[in-house]
């Protein structure tokens, strides 16, 4: 009788489990489809982008294949890749994707340094405003493009007139969009800054421009799409490199298929330019909540 007691307890063991062994259990199972619900929300935040660009390829891709549109005029997007794949075999597209980055990087650093400075002065200082706001104003609601001549005949076709209209062309978006940030910031930040004795220069570093780095950054991506749009403009007129002048140069030879490789190149550059403007702008306003 005893002996089978002793089978039917070391069957059934009725020893306690450890102090916190079933606590750690429970809460890890309620844990688990807790994460289940954020991580279907991140895989489809990623996932809903990627299936509205496949969709749009495939249309691509079969569009001209079923006859509704002339494949002469609008190749499928295969073909295209191919040709893409042949001018980076060959480094064409290389040269003139480093020509076109190089131009527009040059100029658009020049008008983000210049810019920036000048929004804040006008912003702060009322003598400063009323002093360049007439001209701004002027050569603001001038389009870039229209002075492309200008900048030829006065600096000539080289390199140096597509550099400066790219400055012309992303210096308003970023000065403008300062301007906004410095007077939207809350006057009771500044004022609370210079009651704690904050110097003029430190309550620009921690209290100014940190506020107003959205409406900055707003600009800054502005100026970045822009002045590439400008450059590719400026390319197809004026250029023996760059994407503009592929575009324009295969559309010459008609060589349907380069001129959209081309195109495409320029929309990977453009989003290249967000996606780095976005991680530095989140980087610099960590210190927001959200």
């Amino acid at each position: 009788m005893s002996s089978a007691l002793q089978l039917v307890e070391a069957s059934i063991d009725l020893r306690p489990e450890p102090a916190g062994t079933g606590d750690a259990t429970y809460t890890e199972t309620r844990r688990a489809p807790a994460v289940l619900p954020a991580v279907a929300r991140i895989a489809w935040r990623i996932g809903k982008p990627a299936i509205v660009i496949a969709a749009f390829l495939a249309l691509w891709e079969a569009a001209p294949r079923l006859g509704l549109v002339d494949e002469v005029f609008l190749p499928p997007f295969s073909a295209v890749v191919q040709a893409g794949l042949e001018l980076i075999r060959n480094g064409q597209l290389w040269e003139h994707v480093s020509a076109s980055v190089t131009r527009s990087l040059i100029g658009f650093s020049i008008a983000l340094v210049a810019a920036i400075p000048v929004g804040v002065a006008i912003a702060w200082y009322r003598p400063v405003a009323e002093f360049l706001s007439p001209v701004l104003e002027l050569f603001r609601n001038t389009a870039a493009l229209a002075l492309l001549p200008v900048f030829i005949l006065i600096l000539g076709i080289g390199e140096t007139s597509k550099i400066a209209l790219v400055v012309y062309a992303g210096f308003f978006p970023i000065l403008l969009n300062t301007i906004s940030g410095v007077r939207t910031v809350d006057p009771l930040l500044v004022k609370s800054a210079v009651s704690l004795g904050f110097s003029p220069l430190r309550l620009f570093q921690k209290v100014i421009l940190p506020a107003a780095v959205p409406s900055i950054f707003t600009g800054i991506r502005m100026a970045a799409s822009g002045s590439i749009l400008v450059l590719i403009a400026a390319e197809m007129f004026g250029a023996r490199s760059g994407l503009g002048y592929l575009i324009t140069a295969a559309q010459q030879n008609f060589q349907i298929p380069d001129m959209y490789a081309g195109i495409v190149a320029i929309a990977l550059v453009g989003l290249t330019y967000n996606g780095v403007l976005v991680a530095i702008e989140r980087r610099l306003s960590r210190w927001r909540t959200h």
